[in-house]
């Protein structure tokens, strides 16, 4: 069996006039993510993560954002779209592990749903799926709740 590892890293900028959505879950919050699609900078960590690992280069050369297809998209759906091109490849999802850091909001009430609904759009085990969430101490852009960040790291096995 071939085992690889890959890693994802995302950052969106935080705006007035946005939804709010992460790991595919919209949350309750002033402020939204901006970006060409709906900006859920977990799902695109997500993907980075398994596209790495399969050595598939990374998320904005599958889905451009200067395309039109991709404006305003349901970052699910890229997750799903992600997940048929490795598993065309050879490969399945091992496990996720993710971080999101953000001052606010909080956002332990809304992983367990976040892990449900990554798992289920990956059609993998919720088990598989570990999101965890951080603050920076008030440090750096998203100390000051200009944005966030998230990481992740991929398991695939073939």
């Amino acid at each position: 069996m071939k085992v690889r590892v890959g890693f994802g890293y995302d950052v969106h900028r935080l705006v007035e006039g946005r939804e709010l959505w992460l790991g595919g879950v919209k949350i309750d919050h002033t402020l939204g993510l901006l970006g060409h699609s709906d900006a859920d900078v977990l799902i695109h960590a997500i993907c980075d993560a398994l596209l790495g690992a399969a050595n598939m280069r990374d998320i904005g050369y599958h889905f451009p954002d200067n395309s039109a297809e991709f404006k305003n998209i349901d970052s699910k759906i890229l997750l799903k779209d992600t997940v048929a091109l490795i598993r065309e490849k050879g490969y399945e999802i091992g496990n996720i592990d993710a971080t999101v850091c953000a001052e606010r909001p909080k956002l332990n009430p809304h992983i367990p749903l976040m892990k449900k609904v990554l798992a289920n759009v990956m059609a993998i085990d919720e088990d598989d799926v570990s999101i965890k969430a951080t603050t920076t101490e008030k440090l750096g852009f998203v100390g000051r709740e200009e944005g966030m960040a998230a990481q992740a790291v991929a398991l695939l096995t073939k």
